[in-house]
């Protein structure tokens, strides 16, 4: 008769380790409204939005001052946080390497939706 016995001491983390996650139950709160993108670029860097991410973007929620938003101008997509100060809308990277987008007269915007979350892979 053959046994296999761990040699190792239990981990306390055991009883914190989740048995199961649905991805979408965590992200997503409402499905009807909720789309994902993958990231192109690294503009948003500095909020840990890389190359190849995945967004996860909810059209129900109301974009705000600080949102990072999935924005079109001049019918062009972009990801950037959303700055609304005295009448003006601003759209900033997250990343020094970019400027702002300043919105002039004719220049139109559109926002698409609030970025709610993303997912990344560490190793591809």
């Amino acid at each position: 008769m053959q046994h296999r016995i761990p040699g190792g001491f239990p981990s306390p983390a055991d009883d914190y380790v989740e048995k199961e996650l649905d991805l979408n139950s965590y992200l997503v709160r409402n499905k009807a409204a909720t789309y994902f993108f993958r990231v192109i670029g690294n503009s948003m860097t500095g909020a840990h939005i890389h190359d190849g991410d995945m967004l996860v973007v909810d059209r129900s929620v109301e974009p705000k001052h600080g949102h990072i938003v999935l924005a079109v101008v001049n019918n062009e997509y972009t990801v950037k946080r959303l700055y609304a100060c005295n009448g003006l809308i601003e759209l900033h990277a997250e990343n020094p390497a970019y400027p702002p987008i300043r919105l002039r007269e004719h220049e139109e915007l559109q926002v698409w939706g609030v970025v709610v979350g993303t997912v990344a892979r560490f190793i591809v």
